[in-house]
């Protein structure tokens, strides 16, 4: 691509694929037995990393292999946080950033380790409040990055939960997408865009966006949390 041309239009259906190989990688991780009391947050990232590349060929991650448990599911990304074991009756959530090609997926999911009703139940709310929160976001064509971010919140609260992220998504799309400007300028649902989130980025190209949800507990001694895609159809 020469110095002074804009990127192709990154087309949704190779973003989707990248998301459904990281959904994959998941669940592979969840049949491998990786997530169980006694184990370190570091000794799982180490197998999600050795088994992302053994099984899905996946060299590059566009962010660190977030694995989070207890009193650490509380942070946010970058936040760094010392090494836990996991315990019974614990909670624990991945947030993966694996690059397939030249795609970049972001996937979250949480794991309730026991039987602690208020833990499970955080599993199912995470999934429900993504879903309601993308429903407006459909119903909406002229949402702002700010609205939704107000509505996720809204909609956390309205269940019981705090609201843990300081974003609730942002822009997805070619590694290094997240780097670049299109992906920096407008690309966070937080209250400071008041963007359209269906503007087109700088280079006239469609945005496409990951919808994140972070529910913390009310006394804010855990967390729970969720992200994929926010798809139009």
């Amino acid at each position: 691509m020469k110095a002074d041309e804009a990127p192709a239009d990154p087309p949704l259906d190779a973003l989707v694929a990248a998301e459904q190989r990281g959904l994959a990688l998941l669940d592979a991780i969840e049949a491998a037995g990786f997530i169980v009391p006694g184990r370190t947050e570091r000794a799982i990232e180490a197998d999600i990393r050795a088994l992302a590349a053994r099984e899905f060929g996946v060299s590059v991650h566009w962010h660190d292999r977030v694995v989070r448990a207890g009193i650490n599911t509380l942070c946010i990304a970058g936040q760094p946080a010392p090494d836990r074991t996991i315990e019974e009756d614990d909670i624990v959530f991945l947030d993966l950033g694996p690059v397939f090609g030249d795609w970049e997926a972001d996937v979250g999911r949480s794991y309730a380790v026991g039987d602690n009703p208020e833990k499970r139940r955080v599993i199912a709310d995470l999934e429900t409040v993504f879903d309601v929160v993308r429903a407006r976001f459909l119903a909406n064509p002229d949402i702002t990055g700010a609205d939704l971010f107000a509505i996720a919140v809204a909609e956390s609260e309205a269940r019981g939960w705090r609201f843990g992220g300081q974003i609730a998504g942002h822009t997805v799309g070619p590694f290094p997408y997240a780097r670049s400007p299109a992906g920096k300028t407008g690309g966070r649902v937080n209250p400071a865009n008041t963007q359209r989130m269906r503007e087109h980025d700088q280079h006239g190209h469609p945005r496409h966006w990951i919808l994140e949800i972070h529910l913390v507990s009310p006394d804010g001694q855990w967390g729970g949390f969720y992200e994929r895609l926010l798809l139009e159809a």
